[in-house]
């Protein structure tokens, strides 16, 4: 993986988080946080897939700036 490439992957994973933690802020989240106690399914899994993507990009980045 390129660095530009794992750069535009943790990129991508930051903007994914962000929309998940506003996402998980939202009125439909909100209802459903009162019934289960948790966020809704969508706010988690776009907040899941930044990390997952964050930390592929960091570790691109690492492993590119090696060689």
């Amino acid at each position: 993986m390129t660095r530009a490439i794992a750069f535009a992957v943790l990129a991508g994973g930051i903007l994914l988080t962000i929309y998940g933690v506003n996402a998980s802020h939202s009125f439909g989240s909100e209802v459903t946080r009162v019934f289960t106690g948790n966020p809704s399914d969508h706010s988690m899994w776009l907040m899941i897939g930044g990390v997952v993507l964050m930390v592929a990009g960091a570790g691109g980045a690492f492993v590119a700036g090696k060689k």
